[in-house]
């Protein structure tokens, strides 16, 4: 029986235990008798998390906020990351997992998980690191693959793994990434397509913790075309007070759903989406069939910004600022928001990376000893 481990810092978003889940379902789905085991820092549990099958150890969370700082709630930072250390290094001294699949930082926030890699590796298990599609601005990157956080991390990890591709964001010629990364393609939920319904605007802010001013823009809009009718879809981190004031204006045509588990299938009904361009809802909107108005975050990270740009000049988006006025978003909302079936295919976006991914962990269980490190010339 294999065994997998999977961790990921949770700083703001839900994109990075969404993507560890998704993998992990896709390995479970090629292997039912696998043995899945999920660190998660997440302070949240998403009706979608899909965890049923999987052991979860929860440790402390270690938050960001809107300047990029990382805090915490019921300890100090300091105490958190000791906690955090020590959590993971048990777990794998129990659990002698066979791959450990570490979501973007290859040592985690502050360094927590190198005493349990090294342990993971010392005890023969393959070491997978996984990078979304887009990590931030290129300088910002090279600054980072050159700090501490990534000292080693060539020689230490047997894979490098990113759930994008090469068409969206070339990560050793625009990072100088150390290594050849296996680019999976991206890593997203699939549903059966719905009936749509031309007057259903869904707006989300992804989990919700600085989402406000997609959620203003929506309702702005929806009071400016009465043909609407409206879904927020508000994330464990949305507040309650905004969205609960702003929908009871609108006179019964807004509705609020919490912590939704089907936020992609409503996707495949709705007419238009307004969100902002985070990982996962904005790959959900594209595996629903639409071409969404992506409202992106530019700090503390350019990502969000950087994607949005990328795929509406690939022709499968269209992006905004925060700024737009209601009159130019339903001058946005009028044009086709439906992709033609072919958009994805023509502009190589592939959505099948859960089961890519999978299939490329799999392939490190048989020879999780003899795999060579990368820093000895060989790569994923």
């Amino acid at each position: 029986m294999a065994r997998y481990l999977f961790t990921s810092h949770d700083g703001f978003g839900l994109g990075h235990v969404r993507r560890n889940t998704l993998v992990a379902r896709a390995l479970l789905d090629a292997d039912p008798a696998a043995e899945i085991t999920i660190v998660t820092g997440l302070a949240v549990r998403p009706t979608w998390a899909g965890l049923a099958a999987m052991h979860v150890v929860q440790v402390p969370p270690l938050l960001k906020d809107s300047t990029g700082s990382y805090r915490t709630e019921e300890m100090t930072f300091d105490e958190a990351v000791e906690l955090r250390t020590r959590l993971f290094d048990d777990v794998v001294a129990e659990l002698a997992p066979d791959v450990v699949v570490v979501d973007r930082h290859p040592y985690g926030v502050a360094g927590e998980l190198r005493p349990g890699l090294d342990r993971a590796a010392g005890q023969g298990a393959a070491l997978v690191l996984g990078l979304r599609d887009i990590l931030d601005e290129a300088g910002t990157v090279r600054r980072e693959l050159a700090g501490a956080g990534w000292h080693g991390a060539a020689e230490l990890y047997d894979r490098v793994l990113v759930y994008g591709e090469r068409v969206l964001c070339d990560q050793e010629a625009e990072y100088g990434l150390p290594v050849t990364p296996h680019y999976c393609g991206w890593v997203v939920d699939r549903v059966e397509p719905g009936e749509r319904d031309r007057r259903l605007l869904v707006v989300t802010g992804g989990g919700g913790g600085d989402g406000d001013d997609v959620y203003r823009l929506g309702l702005d809009v929806t009071e400016l075309l009465p043909q609407l009718r409206t879904v927020l879809v508000a994330g464990p981190y949305t507040s309650s007070v905004l969205t609960d004031r702003l929908a009871g204006e609108r006179g019964g045509r807004v509705r609020v759903l919490r912590n939704t588990s089907d936020c992609a299938a409503l996707m495949t009904r709705a007419g238009a989406v307004i969100q902002m361009a985070g990982y996962n809802s904005t790959l959900e909107a594209l595996a629903a069939g639409v071409r969404p108005i992506l409202v992106p975050r530019r700090a503390p990270r350019r990502e969000q910004a950087i994607r949005a740009v990328r795929l509406a000049a690939m022709d499968v988006a269209d992006v905004v600022d925060e700024q737009v006025s209601p009159e130019e978003l339903s001058w946005l909302l009028a044009r086709p928001r439906v992709l033609p079936a072919e958009a994805l295919d023509t502009a190589g976006i592939r959505l099948d990376g859960a089961a890519r991914a999978a299939a490329a962990i799999r392939e490190l269980v048989p020879a999780v000893v003899e795999s060579p490190r990368l820093g000895s010339g060989t790569a994923g």
